[in-house]
């Protein structure tokens, strides 16, 4: 049962005979209040209503289906839950924009994830909140909890960590490793971007973009747009521009520097933007006004952070003619729940053995199309509660990991 929301008393350092003195005020939060007890449990399938039911659920006649397992162990997609179930990670030290607040915190965000992994996907998903941050230590607790789950989504763990963590992963593993701060984001951003530039007559490969950020998700979405064919991106750090003569640059970055920035620009972030199409925020900070000015007529405008855009709609509306944002009070929302669900759902419905760059871009081309005809400037992505998403991305990523032969069914 929901917990109840009780108006707090005056004294505001009393406690309630409703929380027992346990909980700090501010429980009557209806975030609080909805979070109560959790927002997920586990439930069964089939019915154990007597013991017929029990000899078949548990012994004698689970050894039947374990002993075939045993023999044959592609059997276990067909008989257990392995193939429908996600294992969603994380160590707790990126956390929204929250930042390293430890694995225990990190719950509520984790079984947020799952619920909407099997509201928006129809699929089950468990919350792991793993008490490490060793790049080793996690890439092997994950590998030894691999044969419970037929995918893995790494969640909110930091750069440059991540990249590490996925690609041992992804190369140690014969199911999905997808990290959806870098590659979620990167798809629906793809996705936006596509139908912007739809809208203005002009294809990807005529854009210029620059990126505010070079942690995950910004180094993803560049690798994606230079996938997508866009004409030219350079990311931008605490430090400016990411080029190849800068000489403080990490391994991620040097890599970066080599397949974006053809125009060899340096120097700071609000210089770059000078006569650029597109801007795309995942850093944080404010933009200056007279940069967003200076970018070319027409321009598009995506400031992601939350809950504090790069640039606020309202500024960016002065000069841009699309506006997006992370926020789901403002049109064109960026939210990674439009990709996650319908990619692991795809993957999962084919068995793939990985999530390839074609099922990404697959996925952000399916999502573009939900939009059709009724494109418009403040609506260049399709809401989170159109029904339409989920199928078309998970049809688009079966199709893709069948095209690039990556699916076993």
């Amino acid at each position: 049962m929901a917990a109840e929301i009780v108006n707090p008393r005056s004294d505001s350092d009393a406690s309630t005979e409703l929380d027992g003195g346990a909980e700090p005020l501010h429980s009557f939060d209806p975030a609080f209040a909805l979070h109560r007890g959790g927002k997920m449990a586990v439930q069964a399938t089939v019915p154990v209503r007597d013991k017929d039911d029990l000899s078949l659920a548990y012994t004698p006649g689970v050894a039947k289906v374990c002993s075939a397992i045993a023999d044959q162990p592609d059997l276990v997609h067909d008989y257990t839950w392995k193939s429908s179930v996600v294992a969603v990670v994380t160590d707790g030290t990126a956390v929204l924009g929250l930042g390293d607040i430890g694995p225990e915190a990190s719950l509520p965000v984790m079984e947020g994830k799952a619920i909407l992994f099997k509201q928006f996907g129809g699929v089950d998903a468990v919350p792991i909140a793993l008490n490490c941050t060793d790049v080793d230590e996690i890439v092997e607790t994950v590998v030894r909890l691999a044969p419970s789950f037929g995918g893995v989504n790494l969640e909110d763990i930091s750069a440059p960590r991540c990249f590490e963590i996925e690609r041992r992963l992804q190369e140690e593993l014969d199911i999905p490793v997808f990290h959806d701060d870098q590659h979620g984001t990167a798809v629906v951003t793809l996705a936006a971007l596509r139908n912007a530039a739809r809208l203005s007559g002009r294809a990807l490969g005529e854009l210029r973009a620059v990126i505010s950020g070079a942690g995950a998700a910004g180094v993803a979405i560049a690798r994606m747009l230079v996938e997508a064919g866009i004409g030219d991106v350079a990311v931008a750090d605490r430090k400016g521009v990411v080029s190849r003569d800068r000489d403080d640059l990490t391994s991620v970055k040097r890599e970066l520097a080599e397949f974006t920035n053809k125009a060899g620009l340096s120097g700071s972030l609000e210089s770059a933007l000078a006569g650029a199409d597109v801007f795309i925020g995942v850093s944080g900070g404010t933009v200056p006004e007279p940069a967003v000015a200076s970018m070319a007529e027409g321009a598009f405008v995506f400031a992601m952070a939350n809950p504090n855009p790069e640039v606020h709609p309202d500024v960016a509306h002065k000069y841009a003619a699309v506006v997006a944002t992370g926020r789901s009070d403002f049109p064109n929302q960026i939210n990674n729940v439009l990709a996650f669900p319908g990619i692991f759902a795809g993957a999962l419905q084919v068995r793939a053995s990985r999530i390839t760059e074609g099922m990404k871009l697959a996925a952000a081309e399916a999502l573009a199309a939900v939009v059709g005809d009724d494109l418009a400037a403040d609506y260049v992505i399709p809401s989170p509660f159109d029904d339409r998403v989920a199928p078309a991305v998970t049809a688009a990523v079966a199709a893709a990991a069948r095209a690039e032969g990556v699916a076993r069914r």
